[in-house]
């Protein structure tokens, strides 16, 4: 038998962990806070039925959809993000500006061909994203974790490790994060920018959960402080218009475009055009901000009733994040719990969650005692009745 890739053993741990949160969702009787999945009730559907059967005609863009395409996008989604999602977050931006990718990892991959070499170091929080981690490994990237607070990054951290490792890469997720749902302030995101220009290293801002806010105020993203070009801006439509779509898109200088261009035409020469134009009429249509109105008003009440239920169910010493926006927040059990071990016994009560050890690299100690919750699929009468399961599991093991 012929041997895999080397590259097949660097992520064999965290594939394991992204193969039990797809199918984790999967059983019907389990409910699972385990994966990152917005609500059902948001998601577009009689509207995508309409223009699909508006615009998939052999008339009207019926025959752009089933051609090849433009690597870079659809030229009238491309504006669509320049104009409704850029412009919004004080970036200013142009066509040769946007790449238009199939989805948030896509984003990710390139990114890390255009930069990466087998070795190199990439920086991240701990905890952070385990499909993001997965991605870099594949690559043969070492992950380096770095310590995190209610605020975000500690960047004293990230300086010292900068000196330390020598890496090419810093990977954030600024807004809402995964798995915390905790969001960087305001003066660590300028001072973050600032550290990339200094230091000459990527920034590689991954936002896919900040339109999704519900209480406080919008911060700026870590690439409106960006004076040098370090900071590449990745984002995703899943969350926003559709996660079977497979869209997301990248933000930075038309040099690096020019490059990532390359990359992405020997990746797959360019993203599905029949969820393209599907978006792209979604925008012009002006359906787009009542949609999101919508999807944040499901998320918030969501939210909320999770909020209450950690506060009214859980022992007392039960620590968790109060989320502003996002699908996720971060709960730190009394620490002879152990969530890894303890998941064996939540599925057997038909409950799911994602043991926070799955999400710490090298760099930080790993915290058993943690875990992972999502609220986007689930509706407020299921999350009432799961975290009465997961709270008698607790209990028992207290």
């Amino acid at each position: 038998m012929t041997r895999f890739a080397r590259r097949m053993a660097h992520m064999q741990a965290t594939a394991e962990v992204v193969r039990y949160l797809f199918e984790s969702m999967t059983d019907p009787q389990t409910i699972s806070f385990g994966g990152g999945a917005p609500a059902r009730e948001a998601l577009p559907v009689e509207q995508v039925h309409e223009i699909a059967s508006e615009v998939l005609t052999r008339d009207r863009r019926g025959m752009q959809a089933l051609q090849y395409g433009n690597p870079a996008g659809l030229p009238d989604l491309r504006q669509a993000v320049i104009e409704r999602l850029l412009a919004p977050k004080g970036l200013h931006a142009s066509q040769e500006n946007v790449l238009i990718v199939g989805g948030g990892i896509e984003s990710l991959n390139l990114v890390c061909q255009l930069y990466l070499d087998p070795g190199d170091v990439i920086l991240v929080e701990s905890p952070t994203f385990v499909h993001a981690v997965q991605a870099f490994q594949l690559l043969e990237a070492r992950c380096i974790a770095c310590q995190t607070d209610e605020h975000g990054l500690v960047l004293e951290d990230v300086e010292a490790r900068i000196r330390q490792y020598s890496p090419k890469m810093i990977y954030v997720i600024p807004t809402f994060q995964n798995p915390s749902g905790r969001t960087m302030s305001l003066e660590r995101r300028r001072a973050l920018a600032e550290l990339g220009s200094r230091y000459d290293l990527m920034i590689l801002e991954d936002d896919p959960y900040c339109e999704l806010r519900y209480s406080g105020e919008a911060l700026p993203p870590i690439k409106f402080f960006d004076q040098t070009g370090h900071t590449l801006y990745v984002n995703s439509f899943s969350k926003i218009f559709s996660p079977g779509a497979r869209l997301g898109y990248i933000f930075t200088e038309e040099n690096i475009q020019r490059k990532l261009y390359e990359v992405k035409t020997a990746t797959n020469s360019h993203t599905n055009l029949v969820t393209q134009i599907l978006c792209a009429e979604f925008f012009n249509r002006g359906l787009f901000e009542p949609h999101l109105q919508r999807v944040c008003e499901i998320h918030r009440e969501r939210r909320d009733v999770l909020m209450d239920c950690l506060q009214s169910m859980l022992p007392a010493q039960t620590r968790y994040v109060h989320p502003d926006g996002g699908l996720f927040t971060w709960v730190e059990l009394p620490g002879q719990v152990d969530t890894t071990a303890m998941l064996v016994e939540a599925v057997a009560q038909k409950v799911a969650y994602v043991p926070g050890r799955e999400f710490f690299v090298e760099g930080q100690p790993s915290r058993n005692n943690c875990m992972r919750l999502s609220y986007g699929n689930v509706t407020p009468e299921k999350i009432r009745v799961g975290m009465q399961r997961l709270a008698g599991v607790i209990d028992s093991w207290l």
